[in-house]
């Protein structure tokens, strides 16, 4: 499992640490392409820390010069810089509380970020050059507070303090004062996050909110970026439960209790489950080889017909003549016709999904996305199928968990395996 640690970082007991949970970023399937390394990795473990670091409001200052601005900075304390115009800024100061410990998460590698996170695209790879295609995710994007005291509550708040200890909202932002008189406002894309009901037994989804920079819960702006607040959701809370998703705008993160880990499939459980599957030999209905599911892309991999959910090896049979094919169709992309029940459909391989925290049981691997090929229980494909995910500024769709593929409707497939004829 992951060091709770940084390097360097002397706040995590060695004995028995208190897990707090993990956050998962979607469509990794266990590991980033280039590897986990140091804090930019697919799943960040939070642990209670050795010493809270955690934080709370304290003193409210007005100011209205620039000189009172760095005089107050300069103290070192954490605080939020509210720009309401340019002669007057309000400065909340914050405290140290014993009680929490926060983890702030970001694009940036500054020291103050503990999970460095950067743009998912579909298919699985992590984002292109940001000279190429700036990144939509905040440096500072969000800070995730635990209580230190059981239950352990852990609460998502938009926004993380840089390098100054500061969380800065300029005169631009989205920002007001509440009516008890406490300072609050949105980041620019926003932190979006869903609670589902009864994630994994019988996951029900949530409606998308958005959560302000002091934790508040609010529906959603008309685009992910527009200048009007939502309405405050009541008696809605940012408390994260089992299976909630944090979208940042570019990466959507899944949260998964201590308790609900321990209840998840392990990697151990999943390899158990291939060779399960491998034990049975399934054959290719027209080559009559036996198929298998490998770590690696071998002869023996099992590929699927998504129109039907017939599972084959690897064959020519059923290409369509040169003329029959659509423009833009490739290799992996073309539509064949399955030899068994003659329907025309993409025709795949099959990988398995290796990230055991999105499963949502621990059931035989039966089913798989529609159109990427990845194989899981049938209640996490219907699950994620049925969930939509934050797409561009206004937009959802649903997408598979270990690749964040664009997923078609109904968006899986129950797959069809023929036994060995012996």
């Amino acid at each position: 499992m992951n060091s709770p640690k940084r390097d360097g970082e002397n706040d995590v007991p060695f004995k028995d640490p208190i897990k707090y949970g993990e956050l998962v970023i979607l469509g990794y399937n266990g590991s980033l392409p280039s590897g986990d390394r140091g804090r930019r990795k697919s799943r960040f473990a939070l642990y209670q820390r050795g010493k809270a670091n955690g934080v709370k409001p304290s003193t409210v200052h007005i100011l209205n010069t620039p000189q009172d601005s760095k005089a107050l900075h300069s103290r070192g304390q954490h605080s939020i810089s509210y720009t309401m115009s340019r002669n007057q800024t309000v400065v909340v100061e914050y405290c140290h509380d014993d009680n929490t410990d926060m983890f702030q998460i970001g694009r940036s590698t500054e020291s103050p970020i503990d999970f460095v996170v950067t743009d998912t695209s579909g298919g699985g790879k992590e984002g292109e050059d940001p000279t190429i295609a700036p990144s939509t995710i905040s440096r500072f994007a969000c800070r995730v507070v635990c209580e230190r005291n059981p239950p352990y509550t852990a609460r998502i708040y938009a926004a993380g303090f840089d390098s100054s200890k500061n969380i800065f909202l300029g005169e631009k932002a989205t920002k007001w004062k509440n009516p008890d008189g406490h300072m609050d406002g949105l980041t620019t894309n926003g932190v979006l996050v869903m609670h589902p009901e009864g994630f994994p037994e019988d996951p029900k989804q949530g409606l998308w909110r958005e959560i302000s920079v002091c934790g508040d819960v609010y529906t959603l702006r008309e685009t992910r970026s527009g200048p009007s607040r939502g309405k405050l959701a009541e008696g809605e809370s940012s408390a994260l439960r089992d299976g909630s998703l944090v979208d940042l705008c570019g990466a959507t993160l899944l949260w998964r209790t201590g308790e609900g880990l321990m209840r998840a499939p392990t990697l151990r459980h999943l390899e158990a489950l291939r060779q399960e599957l491998n034990a049975s030999r399934p054959q290719c209905p027209v080559g009559l080889s036996t198929l298998a599911f490998p770590s690696l892309l071998e002869e023996r991999q099992p590929w699927v017909y998504l129109t039907c959910g017939h599972v084959h090896g690897r064959h020519d049979w059923g290409q369509r003549s040169e003329g029959e094919e659509e423009p833009g169709e490739s290799e992996h992309t073309a539509r064949r016709e399955c030899p068994l029940c003659r329907s025309v459909g993409p025709y795949v391989p099959l990988w398995l999904g290796c990230e055991p925290a999105v499963y949502a049981d621990a059931g035989a691997p039966s089913h798989g996305f529609v159109p990427c090929g990845h194989v899981c229980s049938e209640r996490t494909a219907k699950y994620w199928a049925e969930t939509p995910l934050p797409h561009g500024t206004h937009a959802f769709r649903p997408i598979c968990p270990f690749c964040s593929t664009a997923l078609s409707s109904p968006g899986w497939t129950r797959l069809i395996f023929q036994g060995p004829i012996d």
